[in-house]
């Protein structure tokens, strides 16, 4: 019990070290009467929304009696969540191994190695999960399960949680109550908080969900299909099935967004804001901007939270590489084109 008790105490002491996220304003000169603001994760320790995410999944398993003193912490991911989850091991002296597929970016496995944390590869992305089980079973160790424990794992009530966070930071502005809150969904957990938090609340805000091409979310939300033929392109959202974490009863509205239309989006963000950030932000900020125009045909006026997930710095040989892009992702010029609409009368 001393070192669960000092464990906990740690990750307790990190967060009251770690001061709350900006919340940004842009300025759009063609948006009267409707503000946008972007949440900025990038700001964390380990530079993620999964920050936050890492060090519940922490406390949650701790609480539960599934970490020990010495415990080996598996978890199955190629991207944020393995690095913030390998700062938190670092931070209370446990062993952490990513499992990731071998086509994982060089830069996210410098990240984990940097954290003390060992990357397990496999051939195919579809081997994750049950190469991540059993692995947690030769060594004894845990399966952390993103996908399975990220919308039990926070708690949504508040805590300073970002639903908590945001509508705190709001309550100054012109339009305190968003008319929109707008999240991609990867593990589910983000949009699970927002919505129940709304909901618990009483608030006067709609959750919208954005999810990329090849994500078998936004299908399983219009009554099609639970599973995609493919992967998601835009790394940190999308997923090939419905994941548990994945909370449908309390979204408003989900909105598909083509891919090119994502990297159109950082492309445009960094321009009005002079921030690079990852893929999925350009995924919400898409939605956003199309929640924004429709707002303005009707007349409304109001305020759209959504969020910018991480920085585009560890993307520079992807996303913001333009013969990746070409081969990856293809032409996106045409929503280019539309984006420039926000920035002149």
């Amino acid at each position: 019990m001393q070192w669960l008790s000092q464990a906990i105490a740690k990750i307790k002491a990190e967060q009251q070290r770690s001061a709350d996220t900006h919340l940004i304003k842009l300025d759009l000169p063609t948006l009267t009467n409707i503000d946008i603001y972007l949440k900025d994760e990038s700001t964390h320790p380990t530079g993620s929304l999964k920050h936050r995410l890492a060090r519940s999944l922490f406390l949650y398993a701790l609480c539960n009696g599934k970490i020990h003193e010495g415990t080996t912490i598996i978890e199955a991911s190629s991207g944020s969540t393995a690095v913030s989850e390998a700062y938190f091991s670092r931070l209370l002296g446990l062993p952490f191994i990513a499992v990731m597929p071998r086509s994982t970016a060089k830069s996210k496995i410098d990240q984990i190695t940097f954290y003390g944390g060992q990357c397990h590869f496999v051939d195919c992305p579809t081997q994750m999960h049950q190469a991540a089980v059993e692995l947690a079973k030769t060594t004894q160790g845990y399966f952390m399960d993103q996908f399975t424990y990220a919308e039990r794992a926070t708690d949504w009530r508040g805590n300073n949680n970002i639903a908590e966070s945001i509508f705190s930071q709001m309550a100054s502005e012109t339009h305190p109550v968003p008319y929109a809150l707008v999240m991609g969904a990867g593990t589910g957990g983000t949009s699970a908080t927002l919505g129940r938090y709304i909901r618990y609340k009483g608030l006067d805000s709609k959750l919208v969900v954005v999810d990329p091409e090849n994500s078998a979310f936004y299908p399983s939300y219009c009554g099609q299909t639970n599973f995609a033929t493919k992967a998601s392109r835009i790394e940190g959202i999308g997923r090939p099935q419905v994941e548990a974490s994945f909370q449908p009863d309390v979204i408003d509205q989900m909105i598909q967004v083509p891919d090119a239309a994502s990297i159109a989006s950082i492309r445009w963000l960094e321009k009005v804001t002079g921030r690079k950030a990852g893929p999925s932000t350009g995924t919400n900020l898409w939605g956003t901007l199309k929640i924004a125009q429709q707002m303005k045909e009707k007349g409304l006026t109001g305020s759209i939270v959504t969020v910018l997930c991480d920085g585009g710095e560890r993307y520079a040989n992807t996303y913001y590489d333009s013969n990746w892009v070409s081969e990856n992702i293809g032409d996106y010029s045409h929503y280019q084109s539309q984006l420039t609409q926000f920035l002149t009368d």
